[in-house]
């Protein structure tokens, strides 16, 4: 199985005349159709680490690997385009447009980089709404839904253009015990059916623990790397 995504020697630091390093020497790879954690406590540099890990931020220092192309040789429409087409983010906030129904926010990634919607990424949105169990409430708008429906259609949202890789980041962090389940069970069976790789950051261990390999972060460096 190949790396889909790897990282070599990443160090972040911010600021000029006072610097605060927050990743240091980062060295980790993760297999395609893999489900991995990685958890930490707030400021351990996490977020920073999954911000870089999808291009939205560069390190200091090190190189990111992408399905084995070097991320920091593109230009930023070729940045832009790996993660329209490889990449899908599910944040903790779900970033819906209160104004447009459910499936209208789904196909938005679609409209932006198409700039009109055709048949088949209708029939995609709809094949996804059934696959989140969405169906019910796909002509809902937004603000008519409950948390864990909102965000269902993030995850819709993400999976829109088939990316071969989620970065999710605290995606239950705002949901009761119970959505938090169901939605783990979802990303689940995503990677399951179709060999989408997932990257999950939380701080919650128990989350953490159902993942295949779990990543714990601290100070900003790796101190445990466990496969199960």
């Amino acid at each position: 199985m190949d790396n889909i995504l790897e990282l070599q020697n990443i160090t972040k630091v911010y600021g000029t005349s006072v610097k605060t390093q927050v990743l240091t020497d980062i060295n980790i790879s993760f297999k395609k159709g893999s489900f991995s954690s990685i958890i930490g406590q707030s400021g351990s540099g996490k977020s920073t680490l999954l911000n870089i890990m999808g291009t939205l931020d560069e390190p200091s220092s090190g190189k990111v690997f992408i399905d084995g192309t070097e991320t920091s040789r593109l230009s930023k429409n070729a940045l832009a385009d790996i993660r329209n087409k490889k990449i899908g983010f599910v944040f903790q906030f779900h970033y819906l447009l209160p104004e447009f129904t459910a499936i209208e926010n789904v196909l938005m990634p679609y409209r932006i980089s198409k700039g009109a919607v055709d048949k088949g990424a209708v029939e995609r949105a709809k094949e996804l709404m059934e696959i989140t169990g969405l169906a019910e409430v796909m002509n809902n708008n937004a603000t008519k839904m409950s948390g864990g429906q909102q965000q269902r259609t993030a995850i819709a949202r993400a999976l829109l253009n088939n990316p071969d890789m989620i970065l999710a980041d605290e995606p239950t962090g705002n949901l009761d015990s119970n959505s938090t389940e169901n939605i783990y069970n979802l990303l689940r069976d995503i990677n399951e059916k179709f060999g989408t790789t997932f990257i999950i950051i939380t701080h919650d261990r128990r989350i953490a623990e159902m993942a295949d390999r779990i990543v714990e972060i601290s100070d900003g460096k790796i101190n445990v790397d466990i496969f199960k």
